[in-house]
Formats: structure tokens, C-alpha cells, sequence
């Protein structure tokens, strides 16, 4: 009984995934800085939600409602609240939740060790097979004008205004699917 006991332990563990990371959830933004974010993002404060549309779908709204004409779509969007000009850049990011499986962890361990190969390391890496990846996407954006560099830090003068703007940009590209719409709304 105790036998049948550990090898049905043995067999659960053998078949569970460890999280090695999981994407964080947001569930309407979140102001932080960049870098404590992604490491790829800047050092400055970022308006970060979840983006559950398909790629390239924030950047034709930005396009579409800024009329850039696919000029500088990433950096350096122009946009005025109450008479002063700000600017912003924003990210789209991917975050991917990573587990590991540790049956097939095992059988390479074993094999590689009955052939006397000693690399174990594709199993510990990103780019191991062994890993199943749910991607979480996230647009992040930075605002900045010619008075702050950084208009989201906390005691930044334009902060709620900024983030109310940002808020609605968020809310109408979410609730928006042809985005011609937002060019009339302008």
C-alpha cells in the first residue's frame, strides 16, 4: 500500500509543470516604471494596460487617429491638453507565462547520461521546447513635453490630466473596431 502510495507520488510530480514565470494582470492600468515592467522599456513612469486585440491593432488606431500616414507612429505623438502640447511613445510588449515539465526534464536527463552527453541546459533556457508559452500582450506609453520629461512620475503638475487622457485613449481604442470612426469623433 505505501509502495502503490510513493509511486503515485512519484508519477503526479514527474507529470506537474513548475511556473518559472507568470504574467502579471492588469485589470484596467497600472502606472510604473518601465524598466521595473520589461527591462527592454525606459527608466520612466508608464500608463501600462492589457492589450487583448491581435498585433498591430493599437498601432493602426494611433495611426489612424493621429493621421501620422505611417510616420513616426512609435515616438514623438503629438497631442494638446487645455492649450499645452505633450508628447508620447508607446510599446507594445509581450510577456509570456513559462512552466517547465518534468517528465521530459527527466528523460533527457536520463538519456543524455546513458549516452555520457552532459547538456542539460536546453531545458533551463528560453528557448527550450519543453516550455509551453501563453503569450500576455501590453501597450505601455510614456508621455513627456517640452516643460517635464516625464509627465506620469507622481509629482509630475500634469499627471491627472495626462492620465485622464490617456484613460480615454485607452477605453475608446478598447471599445473601437474601425478606426476610421475615431478620426470623425476628432
Amino acid at each position: 500500500m505505501v509502495r502503490s502510495l510513493l509511486c503515485l507520488s512519484v508519477i503526479l510530480i514527474l507529470q506537474s509543470c513548475i511556473p518559472i514565470r507568470i504574467a502579471p494582470t492588469i485589470d484596467d492600468y497600472k502606472i510604473t516604471k518601465g524598466k521595473k515592467f520589461k527591462r527592454s522599456l525606459s527608466k520612466r513612469q508608464m500608463f501600462i494596460f492589457e492589450d487583448p486585440k491581435d498585433a498591430e491593432h493599437f498601432y493602426n488606431y494611433i495611426n489612424t487617429k493621429y493621421q501620422l500616414g505611417h510616420i513616426d507612429v512609435y515616438d514623438d505623438i503629438p497631442f494638446v491638453i487645455d492649450r499645452q502640447q505633450y508628447f508620447f511613445a508607446w510599446y507594445e510588449i509581450e510577456i509570456a507565462n513559462k512552466t517547465l515539465h518534468l517528465a521530459p526534464a527527466m528523460v533527457d536527463v536520463v538519456i543524455n547520461g546513458a549516452l555520457g552527453n552532459e547538456e542539460f541546459e536546453p531545458y533551463l533556457m528560453e528557448s527550450s521546447n519543453n516550455y509551453t508559452r501563453k503569450g500576455n500582450w501590453y501597450i505601455a506609453i510614456e508621455v513627456y513635453s517640452d516643460l517635464e520629461k516625464d509627465c506620469l512620475q507622481s509629482d509630475s503638475l500634469s499627471r491627472e490630466v495626462v492620465l485622464k487622457y490617456l484613460s480615454a485613449l485607452k477605453k475608446e481604442y478598447l471599445s473601437t473596431q474601425n478606426y476610421n470612426e475615431v478620426v470623425f469623433k476628432n
